[in-house]
């Protein structure tokens, strides 16, 4: 460290703010071209830049480092995508960003989510990519494709025809209506709490209550989980949380163990968690545009 840049005194005690900055030259360069009046303060370990608005200023100048990062990335990724295009009608590249549109998947947008830097555009009903992210995309695009070709009207059409009359058909569509009558079995001497979030092997829900009714072993097997022997299920009522209460559950520490699923409830886990405030975000962008549509189409029969 150079003796005119170098502090020893008790930093503490004066006006300013501490920072750490990457040790490159050129970066520590820059910082002290920014910064000409900041000192190395051994006892911190830090840099101190004196002065009473330091702290904001310090932030501004990370902030700006950050972007010009993510620029040099952003030019760099451009960069490769330009040599090694990914050929889809699914994806366009911008001069911003890559643009992903695809008919609804749910295993798409897990795929997508886990893209570093994606972002969810609901004006436009797209999802977009920034180019330093192009590695990651690239990784995950032929599951991207292969589920959002799974989920053309065309294909689900061909499936729902290819299995029409079938055993899988009926399969299907006696989960449909078991899942609409918002039941879950749970056992008679160990239920859950009411209006609480808990996992289950639908997913996570809120218990509202009970009448008793008895749960056959074999509705239970079919539709949602191997019942333990001996144990007694019962009906329970349950509904979707709203984002609100899903962000303020806390987690359960650990996955459910062996007993808890087949008991067919737990306390969910972070990612049961992620999962169900997604849908929940979900649901409520969707309320809001029916509602959005709504108050428009009342303003245009009111007039301008």
């Amino acid at each position: 460290m150079d003796e005119e840049t170098k502090d020893t005194s008790a930093a503490p005690d004066r006006v300013g703010a501490t920072t750490d900055v990457p040790h490159d030259r050129m970066t520590v360069a820059r910082f002290r071209e920014t910064f000409p009046r900041a000192r190395w303060s051994d006892s911190l370990n830090a840099w101190f830049v004196p002065g009473r608005t330091a702290r904001k200023r310090i932030s501004r100048w990370l902030a700006e480092m950050e972007a010009e990062a993510d620029r040099f990335a952003d030019e760099k990724g451009r960069d490769a995508f330009a040599f090694e295009p990914i050929e889809s009608h699914y994806l366009e590249a911008t001069p911003t960003a890559l643009e992903i549109r695809t008919p609804y998947s749910r295993s798409a947008i897990n795929e997508i989510r886990e893209t570093p830097y994606a972002r969810w555009d609901a004006d436009r009903r797209l999802w977009t990519v920034p180019y330093r992210s192009v590695d990651a995309l690239r990784q995950r695009w032929p599951a991207i494709e292969a589920a959002a070709g799974r989920s053309e009207p065309e294909a689900r059409r061909a499936r729902r025809e290819a299995i029409k009359g079938s055993k899988e058909d009926e399969a299907s569509k006696a989960r449909t209506r078991e899942r609409r009558r918002k039941r879950y079995p749970v056992p008679s001497d160990a239920g859950p709490p009411f209006e609480r979030a808990i996992g289950t092997h639908v997913g996570v829900v809120f218990v509202i209550g009970t009448h008793g009714e008895l749960a056959d072993a074999a509705t239970v097997s079919a539709f949602y989980f191997s019942p333990a022997a001996g144990e007694e299920y019962i009906w329970a009522s349950w509904r979707s949380g709203s984002l609100e209460e899903l962000v303020t559950t806390w987690p359960a520490r650990s996955s459910p163990d062996q007993s808890e699923l087949e008991r067919g409830w737990w306390l969910p886990t972070l990612e049961e968690l992620r999962t169900a405030r997604r849908d929940a975000k979900s649901r409520r962008r969707a309320r809001e545009r029916r509602e959005g549509k709504g108050l428009s189409g009342e303003r245009s029969a009111e007039g301008p």
